[in-house]
């Protein structure tokens, strides 16, 4: 891991993550981007998703809103409260203002869940080619980050991507089939993500009404 001592910009930053390094923060207060990449990356197969039955039930009851690309202020900021168990983030303003940016020109996405006008949950990421690159998700209601995450899954798997990113692996994502690979295999892995041409819009940004869509995409039952 090294820091950045001079200034990032948005397309220094699209440029790490072509090479396969991506940027993280000490700590809310922390000046510095520092660089990391993992020996071990974490990933989930697109084509070996999976999707639980509690999670699959909530995705076919339409009980909330979910949109993409709405309103990435709120969920980066919902992403960036610090964690109750550590009290920590590392999103600093660094990294907000650069992800800010990389929106405005479209690399950068959110998938939003609403409870009526209540943002509940989300993830934000960057989308490179045919890899995107998971970089935060956040709930205020059970199961909501899941119910994004699901969302995501299938907006790419429907817009042709080959690669979700998820940095590491932790056990809340081991559930979902993410699995650790070498650095090597990653870098190959990504380099063939970069030819394709994904589209993330390829369905419109709200998705209530695609409930089918959705569930046809992650392969599983519609009713």
């Amino acid at each position: 891991m090294s820091h950045s001592d001079f200034p990032v910009t948005p397309e220094i930053l699209l440029r790490a993550y072509a090479a396969g390094i991506f940027p993280m923060a000490e700590s809310a207060d922390d000046p510095y981007l520092h660089w990391i990449e993992p020996r071990m990356r974490g990933i989930i197969p697109l084509e070996g998703f999976h999707l639980p039955a509690r999670l699959a039930r909530l995705v076919r009851q339409a009980r909330y809103a979910v949109m993409v690309d709405r309103d990435f202020p709120a969920v980066i900021e919902a992403c960036a409260a610090p964690r109750s168990e550590t009290g920590e983030t590392w999103i600093n303003a660094p990294i907000r203002a650069l992800y800010g940016a990389l929106f405005e020109q479209s690399f950068c996405h959110t998938v939003e869940v609403y409870e009526g006008d209540r943002l509940v949950g989300g993830l934000y990421g960057i989308a490179l080619g045919g890899a995107f690159f998971g970089e935060s998700m956040f709930h205020r209601e059970r199961d909501c980050s899941k119910l994004a995450l699901a969302h995501l899954v299938a907006r790419l798997r429907a817009g042709g991507f080959t690669l979700l990113d998820t940095q590491f692996v932790t056990p809340h994502l081991r559930q979902f089939g993410a699995v650790e690979i070498p650095r090597k295999a990653y870098r190959a892995m990504l380099e063939r993500a970069l030819a394709v041409e994904g589209r993330f819009g390829i369905w419109p940004r709200q998705t209530p009404d695609q409930t089918a869509d959705v569930l046809r995409a992650l392969g599983a039952p519609v009713v």
